[in-house]
């Protein structure tokens, strides 16, 4: 006798044999790590610097992690803003939570956040990993996407007011300029800065420095750090 399964939809009830529905295909799931609590965004958001804000950005990051069953907790992106129309500005060390942090596979990123901004930090392409356990392109490969958005000092604190380092505070791909970190500590130049995960260097381009085009011109996607804030 062949069994058959009662599916309803909209449209009223409709009878499946149930070896057809064994036949269909699993849908693809995404790896999952729920204690993960640091990952580097797979991918940027596709305008450039434009993130929508930093709340465009940290719910990027939430929605990130929710696929990779860490949507539990509370997630914040690693991106400073400066000061502007009376608004103070915003340290990305300071949006971040306590740590520790450890990253998809489990290894500790950090303790602290002095520890995070310290001389001896972990951070590069061994432990920044993306929220899915993957290592991203860095130097050397291609493409090469080490290039992560930040707007911060190596000490993760704001710029002043003045020159733009935040593409309007991560609301423009047009205008402006980005500081951006190196994922895997790798620059052309055997500098502090070139070796910095998050200050090595601002955007620059034909269009300025905040458009897609421009962050993938010289070695990014408008990939950014994402950090669980409890």
């Amino acid at each position: 006798m062949k069994s058959f399964t009662v599916l309803i939809s909209a449209s009223g009830l409709a009878l499946v044999a149930s070896s057809a529905l064994a036949q269909q295909p699993a849908a693809p799931t995404q790896p999952q790590s729920p204690e993960m609590t640091f990952f580097v965004t797979s991918s940027g958001l596709g305008k450039g610097a434009d993130l929508g804000g930093v709340e465009g950005a940290d719910a990027y990051c939430q929605r990130l992690a929710t696929g990779a069953g860490a949507g539990a907790k509370t997630w914040r992106a690693y991106l400073s803003t400066q000061p502007v129309d009376g608004k103070p500005a915003i340290n990305a060390r300071d949006r971040i939570g306590a740590g520790p942090w450890r990253n998809f596979k489990g290894a500790t990123v950090a303790t602290s956040v002095d520890d995070l901004h310290g001389p001896g930090n972990k951070m590069g392409m061994e432990v920044s990993l993306t929220e899915r356990g993957q290592k991203l392109p860095g130097v050397g490969w291609a493409p090469n996407v080490h290039d992560v958005l930040t707007g911060s000092t190596m000490e993760g604190r704001a710029f002043p007011a003045g020159d733009d380092r935040t593409c309007g505070n991560w609301t423009s791909s047009t205008k402006g300029a980005a500081m951006l970190g190196h994922i895997d500590r790798t620059g052309l130049t055997d500098t502090v800065e070139a070796h910095s995960w998050n200050a090595a260097h601002p955007s620059r381009g034909a269009d300025g420095g905040c458009s897609q085009r421009d962050l993938v011109s010289t070695g990014g996607a408008g990939l950014f750090y994402c950090f669980a804030a409890n």
